[in-house]
């Protein structure tokens, strides 16, 4: 979020790239502030809107279109149809997905402290940096967690406890193409600005930079270490998340009750800490209770379970939702243990969900910073480090390289599970026309 904010500044910020463009044609010598609350709000929403998006598409590729079908054979129209059947089945993963951008909200520092908005976490920060006693930013922090917790309250009134699955025999069909005709000019553009704005803008202004440092002759032989680096802790941390998610997922839909109402709450607050609260609380753990552990690898990844398990729980919490516990009725009456059921049947349906939730883990923990600085044995850089350090120093060329290669690295996952998803909707088409 913090190379989000910068990139914003540099671009729209009252003496920016922009205001340059704009100078000598125009005559335009400042442009207005985009510091304070619409900065921060434009730059997270741009950050955390794929939150949103990932889960959603999630389940609506696991969306019946024999639910469309039925509604439309019924008299319903394109908008009723949206409005009654397809975004009440969308509920879940919608109110999942604006969760984690709410949570995410809360945690940031990076966005918020370069676009000059006091928040929480500014306060943390200070307090921790700045105060011998830290009993002020303790109490910060539990306030955090508080509307952390009102808002998973919030998130679990409007899931409500209606059920998202088929109920009747048969098999879900693929999902359909719908012809947008004169509307998908529309459609088009309002999907390429949104992807103008939260993607080609920020590279092009990386791209400056990246020439402008290659241009000077800045040496970037530090990257490959770095990249290295992250890859195997977000790896590691995508793969502790999506397995340890599976039986909490489980748990929380399939056997609710008291230990479940507070195991879900639990399971989500700490999506809402800043990494730093994080992060000081392990330093303290390991380095009184858990000394073989301080200052490696194992720590960091552990930091980062606490700090985005949620991400992947909400993913495959939503699928879950979606598979019908009459099939899970059935493995058991064939003689198998809730365990051979959930690892034969349940799990393969639960598939997209995993994967993307690990995938978001993937993302997240790619450019993590607080927790890494703190936490990361000596000497072990990592991409978001790297942006960290140069760009502290001002070094905007040197922080343009690691930058870039962030989000290279961050769209290899996304592509894997688009084209997967592809793939298995060509499958599903193929079966039938068969």
């Amino acid at each position: 979020s913090y190379v989000g904010a910068f990139l914003v500044v540099s671009a729209l910020g009252p003496r920016g790239l922009l205001q340059q463009l704009m100078e000598t044609p125009f005559g335009v010598d400042r442009l207005p502030e985009i510091y304070g609350l619409p900065g921060a709000t434009v730059t997270l929403a741009l950050l955390s809107y794929p939150y949103v998006l990932l889960t959603t598409r999630a389940a609506l590729l696991n969306l019946d279109p024999a639910l469309e079908e039925s509604a439309r054979g019924l008299g319903h129209g394109s908008l009723s149809t949206l409005r009654n059947v397809v975004l009440p089945q969308l509920r879940p993963a919608i109110v999942a997905g604006a969760l984690l951008v709410g949570l995410y909200t809360l945690s940031d520092f990076g966005a918020v402290s370069l676009l000059r908005y006091e928040t929480f976490t500014w306060a943390i920060y200070q307090q921790y940096l700045s105060a011998f006693d830290r009993s002020v930013a303790a109490l910060l922090s539990l306030f955090l967690v508080g509307l952390a917790i009102a808002l998973l309250l919030t998130e679990g009134y409007f899931r409500g406890r209606m059920r998202y699955h088929r109920v009747g025999s048969g098999a879900a069909g693929p999902p359909k193409t719908a012809q947008l005709g004169r509307w998908r000019w529309p459609a088009l553009a309002f999907c390429g600005g949104v992807a103008l704005a939260a993607l080609v803008l920020p590279i092009a202004v990386l791209s400056y930079w990246l020439v402008r440092g290659l241009s000077e002759g800045e040496s970037f032989a530090v990257l490959w270490n770095a990249t290295r680096n992250s890859l195997y802790v977000s790896g590691l941390a995508a793969v502790a998340c999506g397995a340890f998610s599976i039986p909490v997922a489980a748990l929380l839909v399939r056997y609710p009750g008291p230990f479940s109402r507070v195991l879900e709450p639990v399971s989500f607050v700490g999506y809402a800490l800043p990494g730093v609260v994080v992060a000081l609380a392990l330093v303290f753990f390991g380095a009184n209770f858990a000394t073989p552990v301080y200052q490696t690898v194992w720590l960091l990844v552990f930091a980062y379970a606490v700090l985005f398990f949620p991400a992947a729980l909400a993913a495959v919490r939503a699928s879950l939702l979606q598979v019908s516990p009459r099939l899970e009725d059935a493995a058991r009456g064939l003689g198998r243990t809730p365990v051979q059921t959930l690892r034969a049947v349940t799990v393969p349906l639960m598939a997209p969900g995993i994967l993307m939730g690990a995938a978001l883990v993937f993302l997240i923990t790619m450019k993590e910073l607080p927790a890494t600085l703190i936490l990361g044995p000596l000497g072990f850089k990592t991409l978001a480090t790297s942006v960290w350090s140069a760009s502290s120093e001002a070094f905007f060329a040197k922080a343009a390289a690691p930058a870039l290669a962030m989000i290279a690295l961050s769209s290899v996952p996304m592509a894997f599970l688009m084209a997967r998803a592809r793939a298995r909707r060509s499958s599903a088409l193929r079966e039938v026309r068969v």
